[in-house]
């Protein structure tokens, strides 16, 4: 059901993103080009092994492909290649193919939902780019595999574990607005509605009882699997059941645009927008989240990672809202400013020993991991958002 917006939610800098920055486009060029050599570096320093999801002291670690987030790297590999035409990128990104197949084949640590993130940036994104037929096959069987987490009787997509772990059991969390675009690609590929189907169902069980009166999230949600009657929500990565964590809510951001792309249905569009205003109200002064965003001043860890996806969340939102729509164009320059305030404070521009690119993200605040340091995920949308804003971009989602 349609949310109204409250006085609360008016977009308290709306005079400041009136305008764009007034950085001129070597700027972005430049911020563009300083991540590309990053990745290129790592193409010899990672061979086949992937960065771990968050660094320690600035550095990632490698291992092998066993967690949810090995696809930003492929990921990455393929936004290089699209900046650069340089095919090193594109034969590094194929390289990693047969081991992705082989997860599948193998059911290595594929119960989860982030199916959806490992195969739409390491496979779809090469059967988009290059017509491989090789990753195509591998992202349908994913597609097939995510299936398999869908409960009928409750409409939802199951997160994480097993799917007759009690406490598992029916549980969503808001990340998997990003992990759908799998199963309406696998639709379009395939003609089978019930891809389709079952994301929209997802979907819109997600924001109904996910997204607050007040446009806050629950970062997880459960369902009974055998009535289908939602149960309560709470969090796993936030300050608390009652706040907002602040990289959910940028999954959301992001999810609902790209529910709407491939289903026009304009509901999405107005769940994306009052997440957004959500959002950018309880952002701090140089436009970077807090890792939650019940805070929005003093000592607590900014989360570059949930500024990055936000940014390429509201990019998409944005060129999805009418020309007349006035929220189109203060959405794109949000995203703008807050492009622009990572690349001139939060890169590892000042840490040559760095692997990575953003600094000062968090992973997992209450799981006291990967926090104020880089994260994989971090590094791939703050390139996905550069690479819109300098070249223009076709979604790999």
């Amino acid at each position: 059901m349609e949310k109204p917006y409250t006085e609360q939610e008016k977009l308290k800098r709306g005079k400041l993103f009136a305008s764009p920055p007034t950085e001129a486009a070597s700027f972005w060029q430049d911020a563009l080009d300083f991540g590309t050599g990053k990745i290129k570096k790592n193409i010899t320093a990672f061979k086949k092994k992937f960065p771990a999801p968050a660094s320690t002291s600035n550095v990632y670690t490698l291992i092998d492909n066993t967690d949810w987030t090995s696809s930003f790297w492929t990921g990455m590999l393929a936004l290089a290649w699209e900046g650069t035409a340089d095919r090193a990128f594109l034969k590094a990104a194929e390289a990693y193919l047969p081991g992705f197949r082989a997860r599948l084949d193998k059911r290595i640590a594929v119960e989860t939902h982030d199916l959806g993130f490992l195969y739409t940036l390491s496979c779809v994104s090469l059967w988009k780019l290059t017509g491989n037929q090789e990753a195509r096959d591998a992202a349908l069987k994913a597609a097939d595999l995510l299936m398999v987490r869908y409960h009928e009787k409750a409409g939802v997509i199951q997160a994480w574990g097993n799917l007759n772990d009690t406490k598992q059991q029916g549980r969503i969390i808001i990340d998997c607005a990003m992990n759908l675009p799998l199963l309406y690609w696998a639709a379009e590929e395939t003609g089978n509605p019930y891809y389709r189907e079952a994301a929209l169902r997802h979907i819109e069980n997600a924001n109904r009882y996910i997204i607050r009166s007040n446009w806050s999230t629950y970062h997880t949600y459960y369902f009974d699997t055998k009535t289908g009657k939602p149960l309560r929500g709470s969090t796993a990565q936030g300050y608390s059941d009652d706040s907002c964590w602040s990289r959910g809510q940028a999954w959301g951001i992001y999810g609902n645009a790209l529910s709407y792309r491939y289903n026009r249905d304009p509901l999405f569009l107005e769940n994306a927008r009052g997440l957004a205003r959500y959002f950018l109200n309880r952002l701090p002064d140089d436009l970077v989240a807090y890792w939650d965003l019940v805070f929005v001043k003093g000592p607590e860890e900014r989360d570059s990672s949930a500024a990055a996806i936000a940014a390429c969340g509201l990019l998409e939102l944005s060129a999805a809202l009418p020309y007349a729509d006035p929220d189109r164009r203060l959405f794109e320059n949000a995203a703008l400013h807050i492009t622009a305030s990572l690349a001139q404070s939060y890169t590892t521009a000042a840490i040559p020993r760095s692997n990575g690119i953003l600094i000062h993200g968090v992973y997992n605040k209450p799981g006291h991991i990967g926090v104020d340091e880089c994260t994989n995920f971090g590094d791939y949308f703050y390139m996905e958002a550069l690479v819109r804003i300098v070249r223009g971009w076709k979604p790999y989602w």
